[in-house]
């Protein structure tokens, strides 16, 4: 999927994250990493924060791991610590063993990724048969890529429209659905909806992502979250808790509302959420 398109030059954000071990887990095996890049430095961003690209581009992603034992945790810190080791200084402009251009660079970064969880699952007992998820958004001040792989999601949500899946999931029954023969609420029921057939490390011979880009405006939302968190909820509930939150919630943070409103649910799995609000330019950004 690709809407190839220039992101207008006055587009700023203010973003939320929230992970949590859910109710019944004994492991939080979800991970997420917010880093902003430039020529200089890779540096991490809290779980709440505003900026605009004045400041370099910034990156969003989540991950869920599973595999034996600890395996799972393991593999979800090693996916996200390898997003901000692999980001190049400069990496707009390519370095060397980078291929040019966002969407080769993101391609290149899930195949390292891939390599080095292969490698660790078959050269540590404590790391052997994970695997995991990953859901990235790279944004930068010409256009907006994603990067993604399993079952974690990347939801649009324009200002003037309908929430969307754009990520697709990677397991039978999220063709099934894509197909048209499973409605959203038969695909979520489903017993068989959580067996990936791609992944980072875990049994896939290769990493092959789904990438594209975005075009975004002012108003846009963009929501990223761990099955634990999709598996909750129906699209418009989704879209209705972050956009038009009822008085129990609105005062908290749009990621913050989806993990409370999980947890008062059934909370069964690790939960983790992001959301990415796009507004026009501010003048003094924070990150915290």
């Amino acid at each position: 999927m690709s809407e190839e398109s220039s992101q207008p030059q006055h587009l700023a954000f203010q973003w939320s994250a929230m992970t949590h071990i859910g109710r019944f887990r004994k492991n939080n095996e979800d991970a997420f990493i917010i880093v902003a890049c430039d020529a200089q430095q890779v540096k991490y961003l809290g779980k709440q924060g505003e900026a605009n690209f004045d400041n370099g581009d910034v990156i969003f992603a989540v991950s869920d791991g599973m595999g034996g034992a600890n395996a799972g945790e393991f593999a979800s810190r090693i996916v996200v610590q390898k997003i901000a080791e692999l980001m190049p200084k400069g990496f707009r402009l390519g370095v060397e063993g980078f291929q040019r251009g966002g969407i080769d660079f993101l391609e290149e970064l899930f195949q390292r990724i891939h390599k080095d969880m292969v490698y660790n699952g078959q050269h540590y007992e404590e790391c052997r048969g994970m695997g995991a998820t990953l859901t990235l958004c790279w944004l930068t001040p010409d256009r907006a890529y994603f990067g993604h792989i399993g079952d974690s999601r990347l939801y649009y949500i324009p200002a003037g429209g309908e929430i969307r899946q754009v990520s697709q999931d990677h397991t039978h029954v999220g063709w099934l659905r894509r197909e048209g023969k499973l409605s959203e609420l038969q695909a979520r029921m489903h017993p068989a909806k959580n067996q990936l057939q791609k992944s980072l490390g875990g049994r896939s011979r290769s990493a092959e992502p789904q990438v594209g880009t975005l075009k975004l405006e002012p108003g846009d939302c963009l929501m990223l979250c761990t099955d634990g968190v999709s598996d909750e909820f129906s699209e418009r509930v989704m879209d209705s808790i972050i956009r038009t939150p009822g008085p129990r919630l609105k005062d908290l943070p749009p990621a913050e509302r989806l993990i409370k409103e999980a947890l008062d649910g059934t909370g069964r799995d690790n939960l983790t959420a992001m959301v990415i609000e796009f507004k026009t330019h501010c003048d003094e950004p924070q990150m915290t």
